[in-house]
């Protein structure tokens, strides 16, 4: 009861303080009660949670669009799947007065993927492969040739991502592609455009090397001048045309017009020094020994080059991943997919043509007048070889050494004699009665021999094929 009575006074004062109050609304007093109810604003300021500043607009991330591909673009160059062109390079300023276009692309694989998927396709259809790295190389150029187009494919050698040396900054107008990427260039150039061979030592000062690549492959380059420091030093030598050689005048004058026609062919290559070949030597030295090797890359160029119209009658290169058919000449070797190609056809004896003891090749020894009827004659006959006998030599050709033939070239030689005018033996050594089965063949001789491919009438000359149109300039 007490509690109630206490409860109803309360109630009482606080309407008696109220009525008043809100009676006095607008007043001084008033103002002045309810900012003493106020927070304090320095209190509000440092202890409330700061507002958030207003963000910036979110710009779009820029986009790489790809470059539109020249008009000129030939379709017989094969592209990669997925690679998206980055652009179009200017021409060195060593090349300004070529023709020759560079396109640089890129693509989320690897670059072995790229190198092995252009190594297949440019030993395809008509491309014949003139230069290319060693099978375990991934960097540098593969060059191939087709009738009237020369295309060189190359990636820049690996750079260590711990080079001491900076990365030159890439053109400020060119798109760049995602740090994974892998960059290459595809130059090409029609034949009647070249004024010099192409060379795997490419200048790289236009081509941005990526950020994101392996460490440990063979080759540097320099940030400088963007050149590579190749370390390769079986670089294949590339054909050579007839009007760069500066000494076919010393060649016999019967050999000369074959030796011509080649060359203009792109058959031929400079000379050779010892064993180190210079492409860039203007030296022909006609009347120097071939190497087997030599007369070997000669022998399936020749046969290409003159078929090439014929597809069926091309040999076909030989790929990397095949066992050598030679102990000394392994996949490395400049030469491998020429040798390795001839041999896989039958026409070098290896152990694949049932010639068991014959494994090795011996690629920098001279080439004898026997062993080149071996190998050009089934080339010319393209069945199998008539039995021979040393009677049946002596008989025909009247050789008066014919006792010092091996049997295996023995079957050479009749056939060749069995070809009339257009027999290797004369075109090549002239009217003899010593045929000297161990003699070395000149570069001149070997010219000669190859100039002419066919049996009996029907074949093609490498003066036919200048005139059909194969000449690959210079």
């Amino acid at each position: 009861m007490v509690s109630r009575q206490r409860s109803a006074i309360l109630l009482i004062l606080a309407a008696y303080f109220l009525v008043p109050l809100a009676s006095c609304a607008g007043t001084s007093w008033s103002g002045t009660f309810e900012k003493a109810l106020e927070a304090d604003p320095q209190l509000t300021t440092s202890e409330s949670t700061p507002s958030a500043s207003p963000s910036p607009p979110i710009e779009p991330l820029p986009t790489t669009e790809a470059a539109e591909l020249p008009a000129d673009f030939p379709t017989e160059i094969p592209r990669y799947p997925g690679a998206d062109l980055q652009e179009i390079l200017p021409t060195p300023s060593a090349e300004t007065t070529t023709s020759a276009t560079i396109t640089r692309w890129s693509s989320p694989d690897s670059r072995d993927r790229i190198f092995s998927f252009y190594r297949q396709q440019l030993q395809t259809n008509s491309w014949q492969i003139v230069e290319q790295p060693p099978a375990n190389v991934s960097q540098g150029a593969i060059v191939a040739e087709t009738t009237d187009l020369t295309v060189t494919v190359a990636l820049p050698p690996i750079r260590s991502s711990l080079a001491a040396s900076p990365t030159p900054p890439a053109p400020t107008n060119s798109p760049s592609p995602p740090s994974t990427a892998t960059e290459f260039t595809i130059r090409y150039q029609r034949s009647q455009n070249i004024t010099e061979q192409p060379s795997s030592n490419l200048n790289w000062a236009n081509f941005k090397l990526s950020e994101t690549t392996n460490i440990g492959a063979s080759g540097s380059t320099t940030a400088e001048t963007g050149t590579i420091a190749n370390t390769d030093t079986t670089e294949p030598v590339l054909p050579t045309s007839s009007n760069s050689f500066t000494d076919l005048n010393k060649a016999p004058k019967e050999l000369q017009p074959y030796i011509n026609d080649l060359a203009q062919l792109g058959v031929l290559t400079p000379s050779s020094s010892g064993t180190k070949e210079n492409s860039s030597s203007t030296q022909f030295e006609p009347n120097q020994s071939i190497t087997r090797r030599e007369f070997a890359r000669w022998l399936f160029n020749a046969n290409n080059r003159l078929n090439r119209d014929r597809p069926a009658q091309q040999i076909r290169a030989g790929l990397e991943t095949a066992q050598p058919a030679f102990r000394d000449v392994p996949a490395s070797d400049r030469d491998y997919a020429v040798i390795q190609g001839l041999a896989e056809a039958g026409i070098l004896p290896s152990p694949l043509s049932g010639n068991s003891t014959t494994v090795t090749f011996r690629p920098d020894q001279p080439l004898t007048r026997e062993t080149l009827l071996l190998w050009k004659v089934p080339m010319d006959v393209r069945q199998s070889l008539p039995k021979a006998s040393l009677e049946s030599i002596q008989q025909t050709w009247g050789f008066q050494d014919a006792a010092r033939i091996e049997p295996a070239a023995q079957r050479a030689v009749l056939a060749d004699y069995q070809n009339g005018d257009q027999s290797n033996i004369r075109r090549a050594f002239g009217y003899t009665t010593l045929f000297q089965p161990k003699k070395v063949v000149s570069r001149a001789e070997a010219a000669a021999a190859l100039w002419y491919f066919g049996y009996q009438g029907e074949g093609q000359s490498a003066q036919e094929a200048l005139k059909a149109g194969g000449t690959t300039g210079g």
